[in-house]
């Protein structure tokens, strides 16, 4: 069972653990959130309507790493050539074989489970720096294949491809449910005896290993599970963007998805959405920042350096002063709400 919240919310029985909506507050404001989220699509401009395509985009990739790094606590920095990778698969296939959408995609998913288990084995003998390193690699082999592909076949700025969709409307609600359903993949599983040995893992492997739990057998699911949702988001991508090529996948693109899983808050998959929302509307909030407000023309001249500089900023910040991430700030929030007009007080002192 849970631990109970500081707030004063108990649960008093064991079914009450496996509800996503166990309150009439979550309940409404759940409800609240499907109103705007359907009318969404009807009253944004196009401009802010592909933004919450880009965050939905985003939502599905950081999902998919929270469960590998935040939950089973095992770190990787391949993120994006798994993106690439199941991008890579669905124009390969567009391309050369001419492949509708509902084959290029589980063919996406079935590359990224085979790539999952790959360069998932270093994990069993690999931790730390060294398993981060070992998955770097795998950004650079596909990335280097991808690149190898494009000069092969003559596609000097990218693999075209064609779209399945293309009103934006209609794309916002076929990346809306796919979403919906990493998200409530991610829910449910953490709830069942993978989620929970993957928590024990994440904790002390000793202790885990103590209580039977097989360790290769959860970390090499880990990694497959994650691996096969990143390639499936990679293939979204790639239908939604219309192209594939190389520089889309750069380093820096892992480096934002680690970034959500920090800012987010680790171990929550709520985390995993707040951080996806922020680190893809960041760039955005600083261009707008550097235009609307008087600043050195050399800055306006380097906005990539710009966007670089703050987004790095915000994530020394968020480590040093604000661990739990927006997870937390959420959390705390909720608290206040709850326990208003009552003040707090620290739990040493209450005892």
């Amino acid at each position: 069972m849970s631990l109970p919240r500081a707030s004063g919310y108990f649960r008093t029985r064991y079914d009450e653990d496996f509800r996503l909506l166990d309150t009439r507050t979550q309940r409404a404001a759940f409800g609240l959130f499907a109103l705007c989220a359907l009318a969404l699509p009807f009253v944004a401009s196009p401009f802010v309507l592909d933004l919450a395509n880009q965050v939905l985009l985003a939502v599905v990739g950081a999902v998919a790493l929270m469960l590998l790094t935040g939950y089973a606590g095992q770190i990787s920095l391949g993120h994006a050539g798994l993106l690439a990778a199941g991008a890579y698969t669905t124009g390969i296939l567009f391309k050369e074989l001419g492949a509708p959408w509902w084959v290029t995609l589980p063919c996406a998913a079935a590359v990224g489970a085979l790539l999952g288990v790959i360069f998932g084995l270093p994990s069993l003998r690999l931790r730390g720096l060294y398993l981060a390193v070992s998955t770097l690699a795998l950004h650079f082999i596909v990335i280097y294949l991808g690149n190898e592909y494009e000069t092969k076949r003559g596609f000097s700025t990218g693999v075209v491809i064609d779209a399945p969709i293309v009103d934006a409307r209609a794309w916002y609600a076929a990346l809306f449910a796919a979403a919906a359903v990493a998200v409530l993949l991610a829910l449910n599983l953490l709830r069942t005896k993978t989620g929970r040995a993957w928590h024990a893992i994440r904790g002390k492997e000793a202790v885990a290993e103590a209580l039977g739990i097989n360790i290769p057998a959860y970390k090499l699911l880990a990694f497959v599970i994650s691996a096969t949702m990143t390639s499936v988001a990679g293939c979204l991508f790639a239908y939604y963007r219309g192209f594939v090529s190389a520089e889309a996948f750069s380093l820096f693109l892992t480096i934002q998805y680690v970034a959500m899983v920090i800012i987010g808050g680790m171990g929550s998959i709520l985390g995993a959405v707040l951080g996806a929302i922020f680190v893809t509307l960041f760039p955005y909030a600083i261009e707008y920042l550097v235009a609307s407000v008087p600043t050195p023309a050399a800055w306006a001249n380097s906005l990539f350096a710009v966007n670089y500089a703050a987004f790095g900023l915000v994530m020394i910040v968020f480590l040093l002063y604000e661990p739990a991430g927006l997870v937390g700030i959420w959390r705390r929030l909720q608290d206040y709400f709850l326990l208003w007009p009552f003040k707090r007080k620290p739990l040493a002192a209450s005892q």
